[in-house]
């Protein structure tokens, strides 16, 4: 059973700094280029952060601007998301995907909600 679970949300201060933290099951993690998308309300969901499996070759969305930094864990079939800086346009829920490197075929955690607020 495919799995992706994603943790570390909640409630910072503008400013400040979360870890989102997505942990893979019932795959073969190699294969997939791991990447954090989100969706504040009443807009698109939209791309943050991908990592290449091997390569560990990173791509950012324009919006980022450095603040975030994504990283993988093979060996613990984990990936994250270090936040700083965040600002309250910051808030949304984030997923975590799973791209096959070879079919496309995507799978996605529930969520974790961010919310940036003072």
């Amino acid at each position: 059973q495919v799995q992706l679970v994603e943790s570390g949300g909640g409630l910072v201060q503008p400013g400040g700094s979360l870890r989102l933290s997505c942990v893979a099951s019932g795959f073969t993690f190699t294969n997939y280029v791991m990447r954090w998308f989100r969706q504040a309300p009443g807009a698109e969901r939209e791309f943050v952060a991908s990592i290449e499996p091997f390569t560990t070759a990173t791509n950012y969305g324009d919006f980022v601007k450095a603040r975030f930094t994504i990283s993988r864990d093979n060996a613990k079939k984990m990936v994250y998301l270090q936040m700083n800086t965040l600002q309250p346009e910051d808030t949304a829920v984030y997923y975590c995907s799973a791209r096959n490197r070879y079919t496309g075929y995507q799978y996605w955690g529930q969520g974790t909600q961010v919310t940036v607020s003072s």
